[in-house]
């Protein structure tokens, strides 16, 4: 069946791919292995369960609750909040183990589970690969120690963790927000209430819109993958600035006071200098992925900050901002870790520190993002191919070879298979933008030619 697990947890249409006996399964299949590496040693196990307001999510949430505490686990719940926020209370709370029900950006019929260990962080790859052997063995009938009496795990609705969340970053500013207008998108998502309540206790005029979530309409048309509503409120209202999440509002991207993109490379590198000057910057380094723009990494290298790359996907960003000690990573799709205050993307958070970096400067968000200029980028999705050749191909690696050498120095090449979708994405950089997309299209053809 492949690996269940993908980048960031397991990802199927709710109640086809992904249905209440999978989230159910893995739910005892996490607790029986977290359990094995001696994680609950000494103590009974608690776990907070959350989720963003997808409909899915009432009944897999459920199968979830349902799944831990047959194995002994006692659940709180904190209902419709961001996947940050589980995280952070994971860790606050003092609790063993964090799942999320969520898809993040993708539409509505998706849906998800991301599980979080002590602390608030991701599963590594490995205890991942024993959740997904110990479901399968449980699956085919090898029966399991199922607690009795007083040994299974008790469930309680938790409210108090949205006020906890949102003084936690209230909390983390350096500066307040007074005297900002500022739009929030909040993709009719898990954070429609707990952004525009942090924005507006740290002190902003706040406007919001996609902040009416009903079940259905989550990431309908709005957030941080459509941001054209958002340009329009931000003009409209004569606003600073914009910022937009995506359904689980782990990510973050922008909008300036002109109605134009800030990205999430632009986020990272105003943050990055913002923190440097405050002395946060540990190793003057900054972590982010190969999807960085070109552009990104000249002006961390004019302005003297050090670039790590990763592969694609936060929780690589993560892990090596763990290893090497680092303050600051990121994707361009706006997922931003500050690890001193969190121990994954972020985007309210973001948010926050983006709004008061303008504040704190004086300048707009327009000429902070000017550090650094955006070459030309053209990314191509190509589904309907087998993502699993994309290494193995030599059709396909010829035709990378040849687009890189035509474009030599000035630009880049990069494929890779998506992880948490069923296509390859193909991204070529070059200086000019007529030249990237030529390229791109004959790889994006090559793809399929080898692939399909």
């Amino acid at each position: 069946m492949g690996r269940l697990f993908g980048t960031d947890g397991v990802r199927g249409v709710a109640n086809a791919d992904l249905t209440a006996e999978l989230a159910l399964g893995l739910s005892v299949a996490a607790a029986h292995v977290l359990g094995e590496a001696g994680s609950f040693e000494g103590h009974r196990p608690v776990a907070v369960v959350g989720r963003d307001p997808r409909a899915s999510g009432e009944f897999l949430e459920a199968a979830v609750v349902a799944g831990l505490a047959s194995a002994g686990v006692d659940v709180l719940r904190v209902g419709v909040l961001p996947t940050p926020a589980v995280a952070y209370l994971t860790g606050a709370l003092g609790a063993d183990l964090g799942v999320m029900l969520s898809a993040s950006h993708n539409a509505m019929p998706d849906n998800g589970i991301k599980f979080f260990a002590r602390g608030g962080h991701k599963l590594a790859d490995e205890l991942e690969d024993r959740i997904e052997t110990a479901y399968e063995r449980h699956r085919a009938g090898e029966p399991w120690d199922r607690p009795t009496g007083a040994g299974v795990g008790r469930v309680k609705t938790y409210d108090e963790g949205f006020d906890q969340y949102v003084a936690h970053l209230i909390g983390v500013l350096p500066n307040r927000l007074d005297g900002l207008r500022i739009v929030l998108d909040e993709a009719h998502g898990a954070a429609a209430r707990v952004s525009p309540e942090a924005f507006a206790r740290a002190g902003a005029e706040v406007i919001t819109i996609g902040a009416e979530p009903d079940g259905l309409n989550i990431n309908e048309g709005c957030g941080s993958t459509h941001l054209d509503l958002l340009k329009a409120a931000v003009v409209e209202h004569g606003a600073q600035l914009g910022i937009a999440h995506d359904g689980d509002a782990d990510r973050c991207l922008a909008v300036d006071h002109e109605g134009n993109e800030i990205d999430g490379d632009q986020i990272l590198a105003v943050l990055a200098l913002a923190l440097r000057e405050r002395g946060q910057l540990r190793s003057d380094t900054v972590v982010a992925t190969v999807m960085s723009n070109l552009g990104f990494k000249l002006a961390m290298e004019r302005e003297g900050v050090s670039l790590v790359r990763t592969g694609v996907g936060d929780r690589y960003v993560l892990e090596s901002m763990k290893e090497h000690g680092y303050a600051l990573g990121g994707e361009q799709s706006g997922h931003v870790i500050v690890l001193d205050h969190a121990t994954t993307g972020d985007g309210t958070l973001t948010g926050l520190l983006l709004a008061a970096r303008v504040a704190q400067t004086g300048r707009t968000l327009k000429e902070l993002a000017g550090v650094m200029e955006r070459l030309p980028q053209i990314l191509i999705n190509v589904p309907d191919v087998d993502k699993s050749r994309v290494a193995s191909s030599g059709e396909l690696a010829s035709a990378v070879a040849d687009a890189e050498r035509e474009l030599g120095a000035t630009g880049r090449v990069l494929l890779r298979p998506s992880g948490t979708e069923p296509l390859v994405r193909v991204m070529v950089e070059a200086a000019d933008i007529e030249q990237a997309r030529s390229v791109a299209e004959r790889l994006a053809d090559a793809v399929k030619s080898a692939l399909g």
